[in-house]
């Protein structure tokens, strides 16, 4: 999460834009829009139009530039993605041709000091993409011992989730934790460095923000809605940065295509093994069974590029 060259580059920008194959007369939706990248990179493309959707109020300077460069084929909607079918639905829009979605917290969101997302910046404990509910600090100094061990391993795949929980406990009865660099440097005493040089807090940090902003929630919120949204044909793309994010998008993928052995008893199932009549049509198709990794020239330039992972999937006939 350190401020690297290249940091404001979107991940995977020409892979997104070769999966999406973007063309003339055509919608689609930048579901996490950020600074803007993907919007731009698809309307510099094909004359199409792009609705961009982001729950943080601060990308409003990107929205307006892209508004005034692309009049009548850009339009930013104020949201959570999750919400994408009742957002678009305002507009007029019931169907789309491709929808991307870069999920997790942005570079500009972890480079501002000020949003308390970063554990290399001293700044206020807050994490909100938005600015409702809870703070991380709500969370960090009102959880139970409990409630925050479970957030730290679930969420962070934190393996001493517990010592760390039991500390911020400890901590927190002497005055409220209210700043990152206090936070980070708690954990920082608990876990050691990691030989990759991943600073000790990175998994907490990581776990806090996903809780206090629903992120994988919201992530299947969005896959939900790209089903009835995305019309024949339509290309649904998903850019993700850890396991927990590509786990929900491959096991969507994966159970809404048929291809879903019945691994999982949470997960419907399609007759893949078991020839059945009464089984539906798969309602994706999947171009490829692996997801596309940056490349060794990106990853290089890009930090944030070096655990991303882009998976297709393309919308069937079959109805919603």
């Amino acid at each position: 999460m350190n401020q690297e060259p290249g940091a404001h580059i979107p991940v995977l920008l020409a892979e997104v834009i070769e999966a999406l194959q973007p063309a003339d007369g055509e919608i689609y939706v930048d579901g996490t829009f950020g600074a803007g990248g993907y919007s731009r990179a698809l309307l510099e493309a094909a004359r199409c139009t792009v609705y961009a959707i982001d729950r943080d109020p601060n990308v409003a300077v990107f929205a307006d530039k892209l508004a005034r460069a692309f009049p009548g084929r850009f339009f930013w909607l104020m949201g959570n993605f999750g919400d994408m079918c009742e957002l678009l639905a305002a507009r007029g829009v019931t169907q789309v041709d491709g929808i991307v979605l870069d999920i997790g917290v942005s570079s500009m969101q972890i480079d501002s000091a000020e949003r308390g997302f970063s554990f290399r910046q001293d700044g206020p404990l807050d994490m909100r993409m938005d600015a409702s509910g809870q703070t991380a600090a709500d969370l960090v100094n009102h959880s139970s011992e409990e409630e925050l061990a479970d957030i730290l391993y679930h969420y962070g795949e934190e393996r001493q989730a517990r010592q760390i929980a039991r500390a911020i406990v400890k901590a927190r009865l002497t005055a409220p934790i209210t700043r990152t660099g206090e936070l980070a440097a708690l954990i920082r005493r608990i876990v050691k460095g990691s030989k990759k040089g991943i600073d000790p807090a990175t998994r907490s940090f990581q776990a806090i923000r996903i809780k206090v902003n629903d992120e994988l929630g919201e992530l299947e919120r969005a896959l939900a809605a790209s089903i009835p949204l995305l019309a024949p044909r339509g290309r649904l793309l998903a850019v993700t940065f850890h396991s927990l994010e590509d786990r929900i998008v491959k096991q969507f993928f994966q159970s809404r295509s048929g291809e879903t052995r019945g691994e999982s008893r949470h997960l419907p199932h399609f007759g893949v093994t078991q020839k059945t009549a009464a089984a539906p049509l798969p309602l994706f198709l999947l171009p490829r069974k692996k997801p596309v990794s940056a490349g060794e020239p990106e990853a290089r330039l890009n930090a944030r590029a070096r655990s991303a992972k882009l998976r297709l999937a393309i919308r069937t006939e079959a109805a919603a």
